[in-house]
């Protein structure tokens, strides 16, 4: 097929880095336009860009002049927006009202008629971009991926939804540094600690309340909340990529051990997803090692796309408990923004 060309706005920071990294070679799309700041609006990207993945960007990509993000280029059929979250409040509705947008920015997720978006959990959810063109008069769209933690915590918890249905979840994460972006966290205040907050309470939030979202019911024209609670404590640890979350579970009626370990084991997500280019060859990934998933072995499982499963077992206070690991810039970020995008290739959303 013809490669598509799409635009990464905000395109030299750590995530749109990342996303420059993983559509090397991609099957569908080619990088058509980079935008930036003002400060680097106007030069070649290769001159100004602070890389900080391994190697060096493409030479092609460190060729591309770098555009304001203010203008809207009617030649890219899709935008990936790693974009901060004041400018893609102000810019993401601006291509959107144009292209197809898909978001790693908190500004709009729990927007009513913004999707928020795991492939392998809500692909349903792509279908309100018909309500949200409709409403707001747009031939574009915005589509948003959720918060780093809330991805792999929502992949663990939709497999035991389906099944049985949840009552309540506890959350505690172990973020990585570069969940705060580069440079990260001081060295002072990282090094032989922990942090038992991020963002003032503001990641608490995201994780108790996108998971709601995105396993909602798609009722007509509107989400219907999915009703069970989560209680989250976040810290951040010096561990570079990979975020940690450990899952207290109260499901809705009780499942055996064995029966929920079956169920992950088993656990496809529909075939039309399973068919992306980035989808890895399994969403999760359960292991039977006492002290796995880790973060430095297991972040990188599917191209670092798919989500570890842990010690799962039984709890005294609710039914299951268990460990989870995602890679916060790939599956978290800049990969769960590509996949969204193509989804929407998938489902004819975009131009």
């Amino acid at each position: 097929m013809k490669r598509i060309p799409i635009a990464i706005l905000g395109a030299t920071g750590a995530v749109g880095q990342r996303m420059i990294q993983l559509l090397q070679d991609h099957p569908w799309f080619e990088i058509a336009v980079l935008t930036g700041s003002d400060r680097t609006v106007g030069r070649p990207y290769g001159e100004l860009v602070n890389w900080v993945l391994d190697g060096n960007p493409p030479s092609h990509i460190a060729n591309m002049v770098v555009q304001p993000s203010d203008q809207v280029n009617a030649d890219v059929a899709i935008a990936l927006s790693a974009l901060p979250t004041a400018a893609a409040t102000t810019y993401e509705p601006l291509w959107a009202a144009e292209t197809a947008v898909c978001s790693n920015a908190s500004s709009y997720r729990m927007t009513p008629d913004v999707p928020l978006i795991i492939p392998e959990v809500n692909p349903e959810h792509v279908h309100l971009i018909d309500v949200q063109r409709h409403q707001r008069g747009w031939r574009g769209a915005l589509v948003t991926n959720p918060n780093c933690s809330v991805i792999g915590i929502a992949m663990a918890l939709k497999p035991l939804a389906d099944t049985v249905g949840l009552h309540h979840v506890h959350a505690a994460t172990l973020q990585a540094i570069s969940g705060a972006g580069y440079p990260g966290v001081a060295s002072m205040d990282i090094i032989d600690n922990i942090i038992p907050n991020i963002a003032n309470g503001v990641e608490e939030e995201k994780i108790e309340s996108e998971p709601r979202k995105i396993m909602a019911k798609l009722q007509h024209d509107a989400l219907e909340s999915a009703q069970f609670t989560v209680s989250a404590q976040v810290t951040r640890v010096p561990v570079i990529d990979g975020h940690t979350a450990l899952l207290s579970i109260k499901t809705a009626r009780p499942l055996a051990i064995d029966d929920v370990v079956r169920i992950y084991q088993n656990y496809q997500p529909p075939q039309q997803v399973r068919d992306l280019p980035s989808a890895p060859p399994r969403a999760l990934i359960v292991h039977e090692h006492a002290d796995r998933p880790q973060p430095r072995r297991d972040r990188n499982a599917g191209n670092g796309m798919s989500v570890s499963l842990g010690r799962i077992r039984s709890c005294p206070i609710n039914d299951v408990r268990m460990v989870v690991l995602s890679h916060n810039t790939i599956r978290g970020a800049a990969g769960g923004a590509i996949l969204n995008a193509e989804l929407l290739v998938a489902t004819g959303y975009t131009q």
